[in-house]
């Protein structure tokens, strides 16, 4: 997973998780975003990312991690008539869901909208740039970026490459 790191308006890191929380660590005001979701990292400073993850419950060396999902009753019903139950019903509804065009086109889209949002919200041509963001108006969306931070709008360009 990549993530990068913003002071204010400048990035500061860029890596993995661990790398750019020890770059950013110290910095006051210092965001640290996750590039595929546009999400900012909070990261507790007592447990700081070390690269290692210790045992989980379920498959680990499949990369399965249990979670509670709660449904109606008749999709529990549906559910288990399927073959190979419920878990492998559900798997193969995401896999087909996630490599949905559109679906993969709005999570780009999202993420470019998090990440703006956060840092430069407030700034001049913010809203019409994230209307022309969703309605896929690339020009219109890079002139309306186009007077903000160089490093913010850098990053907005990286992140918004296939997301029209």
């Amino acid at each position: 997973m990549s993530h990068t790191a913003f002071s204010s308006f400048e990035q500061i890191a860029s890596g993995t998780l661990q790398q750019v929380y020890g770059v950013s660590r110290h910095i006051a005001g210092a965001l640290i975003f996750d590039r595929a979701s546009g999400r900012v990292v909070d990261i507790d400073p007592r447990f700081p990312p070390s690269g290692e993850d210790g045992p989980k419950p379920g498959r680990p060396k499949l990369g399965v991690v249990p979670r509670e999902v709660t449904l109606l009753p008749r999709h529990w019903d549906w559910l288990a008539t399927q073959p190979g139950g419920a878990s492998v019903a559900l798997r193969k509804l995401l896999e087909e869901a996630s490599r949905n065009p559109a679906a993969q086109l709005r999570q780009r889209r999202d993420a470019a909208y998090r990440f703006a949002t956060a840092l430069v919200g407030n700034a001049p041509g913010y809203e019409e740039a994230i209307r022309a963001l969703y309605a896929g108006q690339h020009d219109e969306f890079a002139a309306h970026i186009e007077a903000w931070p160089a490093d913010v709008r850098n990053e907005l360009e990286k992140m918004t490459e296939e997301a029209f």
